[in-house]
């Protein structure tokens, strides 16, 4: 699988609340105040499809960002912004007509979501087009429906949208971040990356990815490390890493089963490893970041980074 195709599959619109909603001025909204727990992670995605939305830091910092009717944006939280029908509290009226929002809160959890969320600026605007515009014509036909299985339709629709926008940032050129991302399209580093995600069990070895690339490991090593900011090995270690967290906490699969999926060959050597990674053993992530565990208090983080 394409690794920015994995990003996108960590964040998923399971029950996101899609809201509609008919403000008149004066309102605002707090994307930090809409889902999840306090300090969780999230993106939010508003959607005027009438009137406009301004978007401002409440700290006052940056210039005002005007959301259009058929505009979607999606704010990254927790963070210090605000949605409103003005671009300061004392620029008028702002939208004297009132607007209709569409909004959804996606709380990002697992450590394979968590890597999108830190690779995304505090806020992605997608403009809006023909293709945005239809699908938010059906999103909001949906949102007052009740027939059965409504909500699952929401949610795909929701995930479609969220994907097209961030796909559309990632594309535009000089938005995306540098790294792996724009690693992706190169001759050489770009395959490596493919396999190490198609294949993390794999027992990869720097010829062997080298053979995927047709060149040299000094070659690999050096184009890698530049473009992506560590060696190939380095990273590889990261994503299976990554990947075991979001196993431990979202299957029931044995240690030993999650070693095996991460590329490790006995259970001991995946559990040092993950222990020097994540600052606790296998079980203990397990216990502390499953379901209904409160892992921020209990482990101090379970974001896919040392703790």
């Amino acid at each position: 699988m394409d690794p920015f195709d994995e990003l996108l599959r960590g964040v998923r619109a399971d029950g996101a609340g899609l809201r509609r909603t008919e403000l008149s001025p004066p309102w605002t909204l707090r994307p930090t105040g809409e889902g999840g727990g306090a300090g969780e992670m999230s993106l939010t995605l508003y959607a005027p499809l009438r009137g406009e939305a301004w978007l401002t830091r409440e700290d006052g910092g940056g210039e005002p960002l005007r959301v259009g009717a058929g505009d979607v944006v999606i704010v990254r939280g927790p963070g210090p912004f605000v949605l409103g029908d003005r671009p300061s509290p004392g620029a008028g009226t702002g939208g004297a007509e009132g607007a209709v929002l569409l909004t959804a809160t996606y709380p990002v959890r697992g450590t394979v979501a968590r890597r999108l969320h830190g690779l995304l600026p505090p806020f992605v605007l997608e403009p809006g087009d023909e293709g945005c515009a239809s699908l938010l014509d059906v999103l909001d036909a949906q949102a007052g429906a009740c027939a059965p299985g409504q909500q699952v339709v929401r949610d795909r629709l929701l995930d479609w949208l969220l994907v097209c926008v961030l796909r559309g940032w990632f594309d535009r050129p000089g938005t995306a971040p540098s790294g792996w991302f724009h690693a992706l399209g190169d001759e050489t580093v770009g395959p490596v990356l493919r396999a190490m995600h198609a294949a993390p069990d794999r027992p990869w070895t720097l010829a062997s990815l080298a053979a995927e690339a047709n060149v040299s490991r000094t070659t690999l090593a050096q184009r890698f490390t530049r473009l992506v900011g560590e060696p190939p090995l380095t990273y590889l270690t990261d994503w299976r890493m990554t990947l075991a967290a979001d196993l431990l906490t979202g299957t029931a699969e044995t240690v030993a089963a999650v070693a095996r999926r991460a590329g490790y060959a006995d259970a001991f050597g995946f559990s040092a490893a993950f222990k020097r990674f994540h600052g606790v053993r296998p079980s203990v992530y397990r216990e502390s970041c499953g379901p209904g565990a409160d892992c921020w208090a209990a482990v101090g983080s379970c974001d896919g980074a040392p703790v």
